[in-house]
């Protein structure tokens, strides 16, 4: 058997790929009003940052889903390849896009914007472009970020490592040493998020976000050890379910696992600032709820040509959606920081008016971008592969 072969993209399920638009809408919102927070515990759709979380557990599922059965037609060249094609094209629109909108956010909320040589932007620019994270050195916004163009391609690091562990160990496994490992990060998961810092990592700076599980955007040895603890538990436990194939089924499961999803993430502070039951709230979505909304939507079927379309549409735009929506975001920080005395319906605009545009934008980079590269790259790199 040809290990090079080109295997056809197998059928999807449709209501993940609906919670995942589910999701990345809601992570907007998120980022949007937490230019209003006073803190992580004050802020509006409170538990935004659990989505990370959530589309690990997806990912997990579906790389399972889609390869665990294939290794037997597939090189690991092949099915790194295939993973490029799928993620890397959007890797590089975020950057560009970050990069075109760099300088609007000048301002004294990003102090290095504009007091850094042009060698290190440029510098800085290749490297998103290539996912190579930059550590605190090559800094250019002020916020110690692995991309200073894009935030969130930070989460995109650790998918990609997700990626290559998967490839070269995972794969392997089986189930028990698959249980075991799960184990063992679930531990780390509520080290994290009840604050026991047993390996020593977490520091005092991270006051405000104690008993949360926000971080894994910089290359510290604490902000490394939370994102690697965020990826590994999701990845792990959404690549078990694929293996088990125990899933839930329900009526209206996409209805209700949007709804589900919706709550989790607006849900207020548990227990207000500096609260224990917040982190126990944090680790019973990372390690209990978000597995099952992930077992409810893989078990439950779409009724309706109306729902199926909402689904596909949602999971199109998901990734563009997540991976371009930030540097709107910059702007809008800039823009409300520098505007503090503002009416209030000049700062619903700017809110409302940055949703749309960051959709819209999404959408266009789908349909003109992403999908036209993925297929010229599939039917020129992959099927000739």
């Amino acid at each position: 058997m040809d290990n090079n072969l080109y295997l056809a993209s197998k059928p999807r399920y449709e209501i993940l790929d609906g919670l995942r638009g589910v999701a990345a809408l809601l992570v907007v919102l998120f980022h949007l009003l937490e230019t209003y927070s006073a803190g992580p515990a004050y802020q509006m759709i409170n538990h935004g940052y659990l989505a990370v979380d959530f589309f690990f557990v997806l990912s997990g599922f579906v790389v399972g889903y889609a390869y665990d059965d294939r290794w037997d037609k597939m090189s690991l060249w092949a099915f790194f390849k295939r993973r490029l094609v799928r993620l890397h094209p959007m890797v590089v629109m975020g950057t560009v896009i970050g990069a075109c909108l760099y300088l609007f956010g000048q301002g004294e909320g990003f102090a290095l914007i504009g007091n850094v040589p042009g060698w290190k932007v440029l510098l800085a620019f290749v490297m998103g472009c290539l996912m190579i994270p930059c550590g605190m050195g090559m800094d250019i916004r002020g916020w110690g970020e692995m991309n200073s163009f894009n935030g969130p391609n930070w989460s995109l690091t650790w998918e990609y490592l997700a990626n290559i562990i998967y490839a070269l160990v995972l794969r392997r496994l089986p189930k028990i040493a698959l249980v075991a490992l799960t184990a063992a990060a679930a531990f780390c998961t509520l080290d994290i998020c009840l604050n026991w810092n047993t390996f020593g990592l977490l520091t005092e700076a991270r006051a405000a976000q104690m008993y949360t599980v926000i971080g894994g955007w910089s290359l510290t040895s604490e902000q490394v050890y939370i994102g690697l603890t965020r990826l590994a538990y999701p990845f792990l436990s959404g690549l078990l379910i694929s293996r088990i194939g125990r899933f839930i089924e329900v009526k209206n499961g996409f209805g209700w696992c949007s709804l589900i999803l919706v709550l989790l993430f607006s849900l207020p502070c548990v227990g207000g600032e500096g609260s224990v039951l917040n982190g126990v709230y944090n680790a019973v979505c990372i390690l209990l709820l978000f597995p099952v909304v992930v077992m409810m939507g893989a078990g439950s079927t779409l009724k309706g040509a109306r729902t199926t379309k909402i689904c596909n549409f949602l999971g199109e735009i998901s990734y563009p959606l997540y991976i371009t929506h930030y540097p709107l975001m910059y702007m809008q920080m800039n823009w409300v920081w520098s505007h503090p005395d503002a009416p209030l319906y000049t700062h619903i605009m700017v809110c409302v008016g940055c949703f749309v545009l960051a959709v819209a934008m999404a959408y266009a980079c789908l349909r003109l971008y992403d999908l036209p590269v993925r297929k010229y790259l599939t039917e020129r790199w992959l099927k000739r592969g």
